[in-house]
């Protein structure tokens, strides 16, 4: 069973960046679905962007041209960079993967933007 762990979270201005990286334990393949998704207090948990290729990606239209998501199978790292952060986009960010039917998910990290 692969195990996701998130890093990159913290503490941002408006305005400013973030990377947040998630790592796997075990293997990670091309057929693989990867994705980030956020929980803010008292809502449902989103999608923000997904990704199966380079060229097959998805973002919520609220992050759209703001964040830019990456993947490399080889390493096992799912990436999400973060611009033009705005204070609603402060959540707990989850990194998933989504294979044969099952979601993996890791134990998430915070990200916080002050405005």
């Amino acid at each position: 069973q692969v195990q996701l762990v998130e890093s990159g979270g913290g503490l941002a201005q408006a305005g400013g960046s973030l990377t947040l990286s998630c790592t796997a334990s075990g293997n990670i393949f091309s057929t693989d679905l990867m994705g980030w998704y956020r929980q803010a207090p008292g809502k449902q948990r989103e999608l923000v962007a997904n990704i199966f290729s380079a060229a097959l990606t998805k973002y919520a239209d609220s992050v759209k041209g703001r964040f830019t998501i990456s993947r490399d199978n080889a390493k096992g790292t799912l990436h999400l960079q973060m611009n033009n952060l705005k204070p609603e986009d402060t959540a707990e960010y989850f990194c998933n993967v989504h294979r044969g039917g099952v979601s993996i998910w890791g134990q998430g990290t915070q990200v916080t933007v002050s405005s």
